[in-house]
C-alpha cells in the first residue's frame, strides 16, 4: 500500500504495528525511530524494520505515513521535527490514549497543510518494549479516530483501512467524547490499581507478606495493571486531567454512598450497588 512507513517509538504498540505491516506487506520499507539504544538493538535483532535510527530527521525522510507511538510528553519535539523534516504529503497519525490536548498541540505546531489523523487502538498489555509486541494484538479490538482541523478525509480513510487490515474494528468520534470514555473505562481503573498496590505496599511488613501470600486473582489483576509503564501513565493523567478529575468526582461520590451503606449495614443499598453491573450490561 505504501513505499515507506515510519514508526516513532517501538514499544508494545509500535512493535506490534511493525509486525502487522511486515507480515501483510503493507509497505516496501519500515523505518523505526526510538531514543532507546536497547530498543533499537531489539528492533534490529527481531528484524522488524529495514531502517533503524535514533534520529527522527533520518526516519522522516521520504515517508508516506508516520505513526507516533511514544508517551504523550514526547509529542511536542516530535511534531516540530516532523514539521521541519517530513514531506508535507506524509500522513501523521498516533496511538495516544488522550486526544484533546494532543490535537491542540498539533494544530499549534504542525504545518497547516499537514495531515494529522489522531487515533487510538483499544488494545494492549502491561508489558513494554519491542519484544513485548505480537501479531494479532489489534484483532477484534476497537480503533478510534478523533478527526481534527488537520485531518483530511482521504487520509483518514487510508489510516482506517490500515487498521482494518490489522484486524481492528474501526469507529470515529470527537476528541472530547473519546477522552471522557477513556477516563472512566481505562484511566481511572489504572489509577485505582496503582493506588491499591500503593496502599498494600505501605502496610506493616507482616501484613504485607500475608497480603501477597494469600492474594486472589482480583489483587493479582491490580498488581499486573500497576506494572504498566509509569511514564506513559503519568503523561495520560496529565494529558486527560480535566476528564479524569470530572469522572473521579463522580466515582468518589458513589464510593461515599457505599461507605455509608457499609456503616449502616444497609442491605437494600448493597443489592442496588452489586446489581449495577447487571443493569449496565442489559443496556
Amino acid at each position: 500500500m505504501f513505499n515507506k512507513i515510519t514508526i516513532v517509538g517501538c514499544g508494545l504498540i509500535g512493535s506490534s504495528i511493525a509486525r502487522e505491516i511486515k507480515k501483510r506487506k503493507l509497505a516496501k520499507n519500515i523505518s523505526v525511530c526510538d531514543v532507546s539504544s536497547k530498543a533499537l538493538k531489539d528492533v534490529k535483532s527481531l528484524k522488524l524494520a529495514n531502517e533503524i535510527s535514533s534520529n527522527l530527521k533520518v526516519c522522516c525522510k521520504d515517508t508516506d505515513i508516520i505513526f507516533i507511538c511514544t508517551p504523550l510528553s514526547a509529542y511536542e519535539p516530535i511534531f516540530k521535527t516532523i514539521r521541519d523534516h517530513a514531506p508535507i504529503s506524509a500522513i501523521i497519525t498516533d496511538v495516544g490514549s488522550s486526544k484533546s490536548n494532543i490535537i491542540k498541540l498539533s494544530e499549534k505546531i504542525l504545518n497547516k497543510k499537514s495531515s494529522f489523523i489522531p487515533g487510538h487502538p483499544i488494545a494492549g498489555t502491561e508489558e513494554s518494549g519491542p519484544k513485548s509486541g505480537f501479531l494479532n494484538l489489534f484483532k477484534n479490538r476497537w480503533f478510534i479516530t478523533t478527526p481534527c482541523k488537520l485531518s483530511k478525509k482521504k487520509d483518514q480513510k487510508k489510516i482506517e483501512q490500515l487498521w482494518t487490515k490489522f484486524g481492528s474494528k474501526v469507529t470515529s468520534m470527537n476528541a472530547r467524547s473519546h477522552d471522557n470514555i477513556m477516563a472512566i473505562t481505562s484511566h481511572i481503573p489504572h489509577l485505582i490499581a496503582y493506588n491499591i498496590v500503593g496502599t498494600a505496599s505501605k502496610l506493616e511488613a507482616k501484613i504485607k507478606s500475608e497480603v501477597i501470600k494469600f492474594s486472589a486473582s482480583g489483587f493479582r489483576d491490580f498488581t499486573r495493571i500497576a506494572s504498566s509503564d509509569p511514564t506513559m501513565w503519568r503523561d495520560i493523567m496529565i494529558g486527560n486531567k480535566k476528564q479524569i478529575l470530572f469522572m473521579l468526582k463522580r466515582f468518589s461520590k458513589d464510593l461515599k454512598h457505599l461507605e455509608t451503606a457499609i456503616q449502616n449495614n444497609d442491605k437494600k443499598n448493597y443489592l442496588i450497588f452489586f446489581r449495577k453491573l447487571e443493569a449496565l450490561e442489559q443496556k
